[in-house]
């Protein structure tokens, strides 16, 4: 096993902003694991609250390894903690005595009906934030339904919008609501900690759903369906607000992406392209009548691409001022100068490994950085050293649980 160079070390008192705030994270694989791990990166004490068969996260392997739950669980800590037992309970309203945060992504109700409702949890810390994420939120008449990503990725009007307009719609091929929604309610966690440190409030509950998040990157389009009256439909790479904007084949069997969504920029690429005539033509004079003829514009520009090797195209459209860019995979990100150079993907000391790539932590702060502390947590490996903290053993392990053991 090589280690290769440059490789980040843990280091155990690495700080950040969020230094001295406690997370507790009882919820189960992404979105949660994304809120969480933004607050670890940044100094948060994260602790994964985790069942004897642990967090499914670390159940998605590839080649045998947890690399989801080596990314996502790294900064935290592990404590193994039966609910279903008087003593697992106990040590979990122990914690929650001493917590800042609190994240659970149980379908709505089930936290009511452990007796952990709410007013409880506020009740035992007055303090604490409550993070409630679930599919479509706490009310309403779908908040009992399975609260996965694909659903609402669904029904939220964005794999509607994806793909081609003669084909399916099509699908995020990774967990794309789970990781907006645990992004803002990351926002949000942050403003709840700053009103409480101003005095503008203490406890409360953050209601976070996938579905909202995930409906709001559509942006303005319901103001545009009740205006026009229109629906907007797939378009493949092309967009129906600017043109020209797509990906394009070059000579080499390479793809470009170009977007044209200034004015000038538009002007720029049909002079590039050969076809300064294009810029007078009352089809393609303005943005409103590219789209109108979008068409015709991706012809003559992919007619110009599919004449040049993808290099020497991103060189010409670069040098004359063109908006463009390689349609990469993750090989080509992995030998891109820049992403080395910005440290996008670092190099992270890992056990079975010796490094692994991994995103760097975001976003980059000149004053109070992130920091990396500790690798992801073996399941339960810090369950004695928590309790301890809150003057407590370790439960006694069912009888029923040692024999199946």
């Amino acid at each position: 096993m090589t280690t290769l160079p440059n490789v980040i070390r843990f280091d155990a008192d690495a700080g950040g902003p969020l230094s001295g705030v406690r997370v507790l994270d009882l919820s189960r694989l992404v979105a949660g694991n994304m809120l969480s791990v933004q607050l670890a990166d940044f100094g948060a004490d994260v602790i994964k609250i985790e069942s004897a068969s642990g967090d499914p996260l670390r159940d998605w392997t590839d080649d045998g390894q947890s690399l989801h739950w080596k990314t996502y669980g790294r900064n935290k800590r592990s404590i193994l903690l039966d609910l279903r037992q008087p003593d697992g309970m106990a040590a979990l309203e122990a914690l929650l005595r001493t917590a800042d945060v609190f994240i659970e992504n149980f379908r709505p109700g089930t936290l009511e009906t452990m007796g952990l409702a709410p007013d409880r949890l506020l009740e035992l810390n007055p303090d604490l934030i409550v993070v409630r994420i679930s599919g479509f939120g706490q009310t309403g008449p779908y908040a009992q339904y399975p609260g996965f990503g694909t659903l609402v990725e669904a029904m939220s009007g964005f794999a509607t919008r994806t793909g081609f307009p003669d084909r399916e719609p099509v699908l995020p091929p990774l967990a794309l609501a789970d990781m907006i929604s645990g992004i803002y309610g990351a926002q949000a966690v942050t403003m709840a900690l700053l009103a409480r440190e101003k005095g503008a409030a203490r406890g409360q509950v953050i209601d976070l759903s996938l579905l909202e998040p995930m409906y709001a990157v559509l942006g303005p389009e319901a103001a545009i369906h009740r205006v026009t009256g229109k629906v907007k439909q797939r378009t493949g790479s092309a967009s129906n607000t600017v043109s020209p904007r797509n990906v394009y084949l070059c000579s080499d069997g390479k793809y470009v992406a170009l977007s044209g969504s200034m004015q000038v920029v538009a002007m720029r690429i049909f002079d590039i392209i050969g076809h300064p005539e294009m810029k007078t033509d009352p089809r393609f004079a303005t943005n409103a009548e590219r789209v109108r003829n979008r068409a015709l514009v991706d012809e003559a520009v992919g007619a110009w691409f599919a004449g040049h090797p993808r290099d020497e195209a991103l060189r010409i459209m670069r040098e004359a001022g063109a908006t463009v860019g390689p349609v990469y995979d993750i090989a080509d990100i992995a030998a891109d100068p820049h992403f080395s150079e910005r440290g996008v993907i670092v190099e992270v000391e890992d056990a079975d490994n010796g490094s692994l790539p991994m995103h760097n932590i975001l976003p980059r702060m000149s004053g109070t950085p992130g920091g990396w502390r500790r690798p992801a947590p073996r399941l339960g490996e810090h369950t004695d050293e928590i309790l301890a903290e809150v003057g407590l053993d370790r439960p006694a392990e069912p009888a029923a649980r040692r024999q199946r053991a």
